[in-house]
């Protein structure tokens, strides 16, 4: 209460940096990009909102043609339907972790979205994973081992967060 008492002495007048004439410059040129940073932030969250709804009409306009041509049985349609989902699903997590941004949500809250977004981009790789696509069995043996590497990644990371991040959340 000692330094409330002396800044309110008239007697001690007390040296402002804020009333800089440097400051405020720079204060407001930091309102401004901030405000443009948050403008680019939300023109981006409409464009993934807009793919969104494009690859949902999409994703029912090809479901209604496969069921209209008897091909809504074959297996690799239904997988090429799953792979769409799951494309709309990342798209819906990357617009969740740009409006995280514009929201100045917390940081854990974006780092979980981003370990999402990971792991459902991963899963679907692994659903569409063909052999067949690469020239060797080498090769896919190899994407096959880089595909489980990261998946691994992303369940400790996920892991790692639920076991040591539960307790610092309910503070935040």
């Amino acid at each position: 209460m000692a330094s409330d008492d002396q800044s309110a002495s008239p007697e001690q007048p007390t040296p402002s940096v804020e009333n800089e004439p440097g400051n405020e410059l720079s204060e407001r040129y930091s309102a401004v990009v901030s405000r443009f940073v948050q403008g680019v932030e939300l023109a981006a969250a409409t464009v993934f909102a807009i793919l969104f709804a494009i690859g949902v009409i999409d994703l029912t306009l090809q479901i209604l043609a496969a069921m209209q041509d008897g091909s809504i049985t074959d297996p690799l349609v239904v997988i090429g339907f799953i792979d769409t989902g799951l494309l709309l699903l990342i798209i819906v997590e990357v617009y969740q972790t740009v409006l995280a941004y514009v929201e100045e949500t917390n940081t854990r809250r974006i780092v979980r979205l981003v370990i999402y977004t990971g792991v459902i981009a991963m899963v679907r790789k692994v659903i569409i994973f063909r052999t067949g696509e690469y020239q060797t069995v080498e090769d896919a043996m190899l994407a096959a081992g880089a595909y489980t590497l990261i998946i691994l990644g992303l369940v400790a990371l996920l892991f790692a967060e639920r076991v040591y991040g539960g307790d610092a959340a309910m503070g935040d």
